[in-house]
């Protein structure tokens, strides 16, 4: 690995064929990937940045957008491998969208339109006050989860794949769908335990969302200074931090537990178990799933 105080030759080859896709020639020694990136998109406009992987090995992991070429274990003709990741969407859009639907949809239950359950109840009320409060709870969850996707999140990704959007939002939009047909439906019953269940939840819920909302500022700050690398989150003196010492999302152990106490507020005797043991598992496996190489991506 000679020569480096040169110029570098870069072989960029497809992954899957080996075929030469371009050569790039008097590349300086200190230039990143993110800029072999931007030079190999001037020649394959259909492949902007984020929908590129550049690798090493053909079957190894994609390279850092901060990680510079001299530094890599190459000789001064290097080759890369390129994989088309396929169409990408931005992860604040992403959660733009994921969170906007329940917002909505909720609402057409909860004003019971016309195509939800009927002429004979569109637009009527119901009787029930834990009813308002269901609708002020989830409301609150998801506005917060908007602001907190516009002022606070900080991400180590820029993108996910786009073919991706459509099962996190049949997620998201089918479970507030499903949730606020029970609770807001003509014949909905209150919970059996009445005011205490209720109070207690309510209190459960606020904590939960106070714990979720103190873990996400905690993961912003790790990328105060625009740093796209994932650090180690430590507990604070804010004592909702603290799950750090047990779990290393904590984020989503508020958050499960806001799904179900939730459902607890306001699911009657009769759907509480099936709204509780569907949505909180297919919640928890959901999260995991969704997130368990981008929480991690998330601040």
């Amino acid at each position: 690995m000679g020569g480096r105080a040169g110029f570098f030759q870069v072989e960029i080859l497809d992954w899957e064929t080996k075929k030469q896709l371009c050569f790039l020639d008097k590349v300086e020694p200190n230039a990143t990937i993110r800029e072999i990136r931007l030079m190999f998109h001037k020649l394959y406009p259909r492949w902007y940045p984020a929908r590129q992987s550049i690798k090493l090995d053909p079957k190894g992991k994609s390279l850092r957008d901060e990680e510079i070429l001299q530094q890599l274990p190459v000789g001064t003709t290097a080759t890369l491998y390129f994989k088309d990741l396929g169409p990408q969407i931005g992860w604040t859009t992403v959660f733009l969208i994921e969170y906007t639907g329940p917002l909505f949809i909720y609402f057409l239950f909860y004003f019971r339109m016309t195509f939800v359950y009927g002429l004979d109840e569109r637009f009527t009320s119901s009787p029930h006050p834990v009813v308002n409060l269901a609708c002020i709870c989830h409301s609150f969850h998801y506005i917060k989860r908007l602001i907190e996707t516009v002022f606070v999140h900080r991400f180590s990704r820029g993108t996910m794949p786009l073919r991706n959007i459509v099962k996190n939002c049949l997620y998201y939009w089918g479970f507030a769908a499903w949730l606020a047909y029970y609770i807001n439906h003509p014949l909905y019953t209150p919970p059996s335990y009445g005011k205490k269940q209720i109070n207690f939840a309510v209190i459960m819920f606020l904590l939960c969302e106070a714990g979720n909302f103190s873990i996400h500022v905690a993961l912003s700050d790790l990328r105060r200074n625009g740093s796209k690398t994932c650090k180690i989150p430590y507990p604070t003196k804010n004592p909702f931090t603290w799950l750090f010492f047990f779990v290393s999302c904590p984020n989503y152990t508020y958050e499960d537990k806001v799904i179900l106490i939730n459902r607890e507020i306001n699911a009657n005797a009769v759907t509480r178990n099936i709204l509780n043991f569907l949505g909180q598992n297919s919640g928890t496996v959901h999260l995991a799933l969704l997130h368990s190489d981008d929480n991690l991506g998330k601040g």
